[in-house]
């Protein structure tokens, strides 16, 4: 009878563990962002080790008229070149001009036509009506040119307005998209708001705390902001860790430098994966002699805290960290 309760109790244990269990897709810690205006960088982005690369047709291209068309074209020729040296469409990411440009029209007919093109960032995204708006012309771009695989949406957060209707904007469906995460934009955001941008980031925690813990509402990424201080590795070590304390799971990145930073940070320590361990395998041993929490280091551990280990070690074993068998 006893072997009987400890078998159900087993069982219930690894249901509960699948239950708390959400991840499905690959890691996505660095986001990099490529000038599609180019050539040379474009070349180098063949080399570069980044989970996502986004390559820009916004920011990182004059506005002028022709530029614009121009990035649009040596980036489509880019993608159609068959090459095994182009990065997995499920990498791939590209991020087109604001709908209230007269480029953005353009750049989602011509870069959807590309089957490389897997992720769409979208920048000064203010409320649920423009992403219905963006919807659309995605609708009407796949009318002419069907895929099998879902379009990644990402929005980018950029003005008062896009925080004011956050949960809006994060809790928006589609038939012809589905919203994957967010992005932060912290300089388009200081600019819309006055914010005086500090090295603190402490003017910012309000409204990346509001980012993150939205994302997480609607199972969605969280990508904070760029480091702009790209060439001050310390200060984009700290940066990240903050990000990751406050529920980010992974961040954008302007130079190839800050990839391993970014992407080393953005995983659980040895410590966090080891205490994780621990808990599901004490946890097991407690739920088998009918009890629902024990201690560890002076600390209670109860069902909570197995939610949390399990997400610990899913990400450390996505990100190929070694995960410690704990047999006693």
């Amino acid at each position: 009878m006893q072997t009987l309760i400890r078998t159900v109790v087993h069982q219930n244990f690894n249901q509960s563990i699948r239950c708390f269990s959400t991840r499905k897709n690959p890691i996505r810690r660095s986001y990099l962002y490529v000038p599609s205006s180019s050539d040379k960088l474009l070349e180098k982005s063949l080399n570069v080790k980044s989970d996502i690369i986004i390559y820009d047709l916004e920011d990182s291209v004059s506005p002028a008229s022709t530029d614009k068309e121009n990035a649009r074209n040596r980036l489509y020729s880019f993608f159609q070149l068959q090459r095994k040296d182009i990065p997995q469409p499920e990498r791939i990411a590209v991020r087109v001009n604001d709908i209230n440009t007269p480029f953005f029209q353009q750049d989602i007919a011509h870069i959807l036509q590309s089957s490389s093109v897997r992720t769409l960032i979208l920048p000064k995204i203010h409320s649920a009506q423009d992403l219905h708006y963006v919807s659309r012309h995605i609708y009407q771009t796949y009318q002419k040119y069907p895929k099998e695989v879902p379009l990644r949406i990402l929005p980018s957060i950029e003005s008062a307005r896009a925080l004011w209707n956050l949960g809006s904007i994060a809790g928006w469906k589609s038939e012809h998209g589905a919203l994957n995460g967010g992005t932060f934009a912290a300089e388009d955001y200081c600019a819309d708001t006055s914010i005086l941008r500090t090295r603190s980031r402490q003017e910012l925690l309000y409204t990346r705390s509001q980012i993150a813990i939205a994302a997480k509402a609607f199972g969605l990424e969280a990508i904070d902001m760029v480091c702009i201080h790209y060439k001050d590795l310390e200060y984009l070590q700290d940066e990240c860790e903050d990000g990751r304390r406050l529920g980010f799971s992974g961040k954008q990145a302007i130079h190839p430098t800050q990839i391993e930073i970014i992407q080393n940070t953005f995983v659980p320590t040895a410590e966090e994966i080891l205490r994780a361990a621990k808990i599901l395998h004490g946890m097991r041993a407690a739920h088998a002699s009918q009890k629902g929490a024990i201690g560890l280091d002076g600390e209670m551990i109860d069902a909570p805290m197995i939610k949390q280990a399990t997400k610990i070690l899913e990400i450390a074993k996505e990100a190929g960290l070694e995960v410690p068998q704990i047999d006693s």
